[in-house]
């Protein structure tokens, strides 16, 4: 009988997101935390043929997935997969099944996104812990209406945010791999070059999937391009900035601050230098982490294992 484990459940939704005891297999194990160690995780998951993953949240190299031989599926959450070798996958037999985003309510990301951008061009994380602390109106801060609003990768999520951008006075320019002037004025925003992009935003927001052309896109000479007053939000993937070169900035008032969503290593290391920071806001990947997407993701996972188990797979991302 076939053993199955779902993994990085860290809201413990997924027991209730579906009918998990339909499915004709000996055992479901559901992990709420992620394993970094390869040789931690091979001995967690060896004996499983069948993997559900949340997102990206557990890596799965090929030296991982090598050492795994018991694995046959994989059903993945998300239409990327971006955590797992799928040259390995294809090579070693493994299928990969993937998710759609959440029908007509696919929205959270960016919703998240401009909730950071408010908390922390309006220092509320700040405060907030100073009010706890007895303090009152301790920092300075300025609006947004009527500042510049770059947008790095206008496809659905940044054409969204550049919407939201419109709507609280802003002014919008935007950079892309494939964008163009007529697209990015049908969205009411200004196509500039790419140095334009960091010189002139004020607020700069990324909404590029990470590819071997983004990774690593943002380094110190785009730092250096802006002003000591803006702010950089990422909710997109951590490796598409230098982490380096970020901590380099924020130590040294190279920008005003950032807001994170997401980071090179995931969860962040509790002693990761951006813990010391009072210059930039943590999220923990909470963009598209609603209890409404995550039960959409454990449904559609439990359908694409049903079908798997009947011999007729769907939704398979090997090509």
């Amino acid at each position: 009988m076939t053993r199955i484990a779902i993994l990085d459940d860290y809201l413990h939704l997924a027991e209730g997101a579906a009918d998990w005891a339909s499915l004709p297999v000996e055992s479901i194990d559901i992990f709420d935390d992620t394993i970094l160690d390869q040789d931690v995780l091979v001995d967690r998951l060896a004996p499983f043929e069948i993997l559900v993953t949340t997102r990206e949240r557990t890596r799965f190299p090929a030296e991982v997935l090598e050492r795994l031989p018991n694995l046959k599926l994989i059903a993945g959450t998300g239409a990327r997969q971006a955590n797992i070798d799928m040259d390995a996958a294809n090579r070693l037999g493994i299928t990969v099944c993937i998710t759609t985003s959440l029908p007509s309510r696919g929205n959270s990301t960016s919703e998240l996104t401009w909730a950071l951008i408010m908390a922390v061009t309006r220092h509320i994380a700040i405060e907030d812990r100073q009010m706890r602390e007895g303090q009152w109106q301790t920092k300075v801060a300025e609006g947004i209406g009527g500042k510049t609003l770059g947008i790095l990768g206008m496809g659905r999520l940044g054409t969204l945010v550049a919407g939201y951008g419109n709507a609280f006075d802003m002014d919008v320019i935007a950079w892309g791999p494939t964008l163009d002037a007529e697209r990015a004025a049908a969205n009411n925003a200004a196509y500039v070059s790419w140095d334009e992009l960091f010189s002139r935003s004020d607020i700069l927001s990324i909404h590029v999937p990470l590819t071997d052309l983004s990774q690593g896109w943002v380094t110190a000479r785009e730092f250096e391009l802006m002003k000591p007053t803006s702010y950089l939000i990422n909710t997109s993937r951590g490796p598409i900035v230098e982490e380096t070169a970020l901590l380099d900035a924020l130590r040294n008032d190279v920008i005003a601050g950032a807001a994170l969503d997401v980071y090179d290593i995931e969860p962040l290391p509790g002693d990761h230098p951006l813990l010391g920071l009072d210059n930039v806001l943590l999220a923990p990947h909470l963009g598209y982490a609603t209890g409404d997407t995550i039960r959409y993701f454990m449904a559609a996972s439990l359908e694409n294992v049903q079908a798997w188990l009947n011999g007729s797979p769907v939704n398979v991302f090997n090509p």
